[in-house]
């Protein structure tokens, strides 16, 4: 059955507005943490995505997620060969081809737990910023 209204609002988020409940937030102990995105943008080679994802997700990763992992790199190595086909010839075909396939791979990593809202539903990871003293402390030691 379709789910009706509006797509619930990430833990996340809720936190950040600083209207989280504490009662209705699953408990910070059970909780996983990932690592803030850094500043700079990446490129999108697919095996330094996919590499990204095995490193990240190793947390909560498991041995049945190994097909759902091969679809992604299969997926993520026939985008790159798209891109570059849209590149040379802006077919408008190939064009919504690759858009298509973008959203499969959107699904695809939402369903592992790459989005805020998969992460919050799953009850597996938040992202969480370095503060001061934590990066103090790993450029100590």
């Amino acid at each position: 059955m379709a789910r009706t209204g509006r797509p619930p609002v990430p833990t996340e988020i809720k936190r950040k507005r600083g209207t989280a409940r504490a009662d209705r937030t699953p408990n910070l102990g059970n909780l996983a943490a990932v690592p803030a995105v850094d500043a700079e943008l990446h490129d999108l080679d697919p095996y330094q995505v996919f590499e990204t994802v095995m490193q990240t997700g190793k947390v909560w990763l498991a041995q049945t997620d190994s097909i759902a992992l091969a679809m992604l790199r299969e997926a993520l190595e026939e985008r790159s060969t798209l891109r570059d086909i849209v590149i040379k010839t802006q077919s408008p075909d190939a064009r919504k081809a690759l858009r298509e396939l973008d959203k499969q791979i959107h699904g695809q990593l939402s369903t592992l737990g790459f989005d805020p809202a998969a992460r919050s539903r799953l009850g597996l990871a938040e992202v969480k910023a370095a503060t001061k003293l934590e990066q103090l402390r790993q450029a100590r030691g």
